[in-house]
């Protein structure tokens, strides 16, 4: 390393020399540089070193040493004094080291790589040299933060591994990356022989394979096709050193064939110890499948390349006035490559600002989609594949519903919900728990869902969620869709119990979003649609959640949607109609509507009162409920006198009912607002002694019951 190092000086903006042990000092942690630009001699640096024990050793001075580590381990080969406070400067020198060691993890990790023989061509430049102008747009338009990885993908070519495979969401840049690594070889590896052929199908490999035998002059031997004798040539020494590129191989069966046929194009690629092949692919099983181990997923551009592969792209001269929306507009197409050369593409064509496209973007559903739909032509990408964004999720979602059909439900049922934080117990099942294991690994896979860590809960990337929306729309009964995705909402929505909390609220985002449509449509179109019950009946589980949640506003407003429901499709005394005005009437009295809720909670009761019995639940909830309202309004008397009727109905009930101790409980609330102290006293006791013998000892309703009884005490 020694001599790779000594060449490297012979570059005067490289050259460095080891200053030596007199003047390689550290300073305590504590220390403080006073002056950032600069050096100790200039500020005049008086404070305490820390002895270089290292340094005192005797021998020539120390030469240096590379240190392979994990990721941000660099503190422990580090210096460990430096100025505490920010250095942009600083970040800048340390970020290479902390990129070059990430990659280098990955490597040695993922492929038990031995990297100590790395060929100095690849160790002395790591990024692409500029080309003459037809190659220009092959060369420079992937983001200078993906050299490195380029690079290392070659690292990978020249430590013997024969197949790797790019896996990543379809347009995050993976035929980029393997064009970037083409030109390298190219340039560098003047003894290969570069190959590229699409995958897109059985016809686009046999069309690359014809034009690599005229290319070449492989001469056809007896009945065998184009495939076949590209096979047998690049499978022969006298094909020399090559490499192939397959390109697109995104759809299993065609790469790896039907099952129980031998028809995959795997099955066509030559082998050979001179010969390396890279794949690209959307779907990790068919990386896995054809390289093995030898994978690298692609991850998504941070903001920073994201802006210089944008300001590349547009014609148009960007200031920075521009910054704020241009970052906005970024964000929004969540970095993705292809989203961001489409949207470049729209705005030279149509001569628009960034302001322009961007409020056209956040306009509507419907524009966005237009927008990601429309055509585009980009010199990075051959012919077959020139699809924008939303047509290349198209293809990827309708080889999903020919090989998955759990996974194309689950997808479908992804469009009605939002895209981040979907448990796992919250999508569709299959006949089986592999069943819905296999379905999730599919659409992970395909990058279509990513798992938060070790929970089983998963985010979606929100373009792609826009674009199911656009194909279940395009492909499906969107009416029948949305049945479905309501249908497994009322399966597994839970009661708004507080002990449910952690399962309602966790679905409640999903629910509003799945339930949410334009308020002139809320009735007539959802009824006669035939799902209007269906769609009520989960309106008011998910009203209750979110008052449980202190959502009172957007309870009311969804409980008026499920009154109105039923006000149009059930009679006056149906058990549905009136349990929906009575978590209305709830819900007003939560919002501080308490005349609204005094006047529809009488009309429960008048109702209940006439059709069902004296000791029905129902009827004694509602004259419960009628009975805080009254309270509330200042009408005590009134809500004294129908509690104790409540109370002397309910003694058919176990002294230990949850709705006895309940209304007991209330009961002691009107007492005691109505002057009545003793009788409070007296109720609560009871209520306490009871309350004490079932529940634990730190439960709410035993707590709450005690301080109303300690404040009746000490009144």
């Amino acid at each position: 390393m020694t001599g790779y190092l000594n060449l490297l000086r012979h570059n005067p903006e490289l050259y460095a020399e080891y200053p030596g042990v007199t003047y390689d000092r550290l300073f305590e942690a504590s220390y403080c540089h006073s002056e950032d630009q600069k050096s100790c001699e200039q500020v005049g640096c008086d404070g305490k070193l820390v002895p270089r024990r290292r340094l005192q050793a005797t021998g020539p001075s120390p030469a240096p040493a590379i240190h392979f580590g994990l990721m941000a381990s660099g503190d422990s080969v580090m210096k460990s004094g430096e100025d505490p406070r920010p250095r942009s400067r600083a970040i800048c020198c340390s970020y290479g080291a902390a990129c070059t060691k990430a990659f280098l993890d990955f490597w040695v990790s993922s492929l038990d790589q031995d990297i100590s023989g790395l060929d100095p061509n690849f160790q002395n430049n790591l990024s692409l040299q500029s080309r003459d102008s037809s190659e220009q747009n092959y060369s420079t338009r992937a983001v200078d933060g993906r050299h490195m990885k380029t690079a290392f993908i070659g690292l990978l070519f020249q430590e013997g591994r024969r197949k790797a495979a790019l896996v990543g969401l379809g347009g995050i840049g993976k035929t980029q990356i393997a064009l970037q690594l083409a030109y390298q070889i190219k340039e560098k590896k003047q003894d290969y022989s570069v190959f590229w052929v699409p995958a897109l199908s059985r016809a686009s490999f046999e069309q690359a394979c014809m034009q690599i035998m005229d290319a070449c002059g492989i001469p056809t031997t007896g009945n065998s096709n184009a495939v076949e004798s590209v096979r047998q040539h690049l499978s022969s020494k006298d094909a020399g050193k090559w490499l192939l590129v397959v390109d697109n191989a995104d759809d299993v069966q065609t790469v790896m064939g039907s099952k129980g046929a031998d028809n995959g194009l795997y099955r066509s690629l030559p082998q050979s110890d001179h010969g390396r092949i890279l794949f690209t692919t959307r779907y990790r099983k068919v990386a896995v499948s054809v390289a093995g181990r030898n994978i690298l997923e692609v991850p998504a551009m941070g903001q920073d390349e994201a802006r210089s592969y944008f300001k590349e792209a547009l014609i148009q001269e960007m200031s920075s006035a521009d910054d704020e929306v241009m970052n906005h507009l970024l964000t929004v197409l969540t970095h993705l490559p292809l989203a961001i050369t489409q949207a470049a593409a729209y705005m030279n064509e149509n001569q628009i600002s960034l302001t322009e496209y961007l409020q056209l973007f956040e306009n509507t559903d419907r524009d966005r989609i237009e927008l990601l739909s429309a055509k585009f032509h980009d010199d990075t990408r051959y012919e077959q594949s020139q699809d924008p964004v939303a047509t290349t999720w198209f293809i990827s979602f309708n080889q999903i519903r020919r090989a998955d059909e759990l996974a194309s439900r689950i997808l479908m049922f992804l469009a009605y919900v939002e895209p981040r934080a979907v448990p796992q117990s919250m999508l569709p099942k299959g006949e089986s728990q592999q069943q819905l294991t296999r379905a999730i690994g599919t659409l992970r896979g395909y990058k279509f869902l990513d798992k938060r860590g070790s929970s089983e809960v998963f985010d979606m990337h929100s373009l792609v969620h826009l674009a199911i929306k656009s194909w279940v729309a395009a492909n499906e009964s969107e009416k029948e869709q949305s049945q479905a995705a309501i249908a497994r909402l009322r399966e597994v929505f839970p009661t708004a119990e507080w002990e449910n909390r952690d399962v309602w609220r966790q679905y409640l985002p999903h629910a509003i979003k799945l339930l949410r449509c334009p308020e002139d449509n809320w009735s007539d179109e959802l009824c006669e649609l035939g799902f209007g019950l269906a769609d009520a009946s989960s309106q008011h589980a998910l009203a209750r959640a979110y008052q449980a949640n202190g959502q009172i506003k957007e309870a009311v407003k969804l409980q008026e949607h499920v009154v109105a429901i039923h006000k149009k499709t059930l009679a006056e005394s149906h058990p549905d109609r009136l349990a929906s005005q009575h978590e209305l009437a709830i819900a007003y009295q939560a919002n501080g509507q308490i005349k609204e809720a005094v006047k529809l909670q009488q009309h429960v009761v008048a109702i209940h009162e006439k059709t069902l019995a004296e000791s029905h639940p129902d009827r004694l909830a509602s004259q419960h409920e009628l009975a805080i309202a009254y309270r509330a309004n200042g009408q005590i008397k009134e809500a004294v006198k129908l509690l104790e009727h409540v109370a002397i109905s309910e003694k058919t009930l176990a002294e230990s009912h949850p709705d006895r101790l309940a209304s007991q409980h209330v009961l002691a609330i009107a007492y005691r607002a109505n002057g009545q102290i003793k009788e409070a006293v007296k109720l609560l006791e009871h209520v306490v002694a009871i309350q004490a013998q079932i529940w634990a000892e730190d439960d709410y309703r035993l707590q709450l019951s005690k301080d109303l009884l300690q404040r009746c005490y000490e009144r």
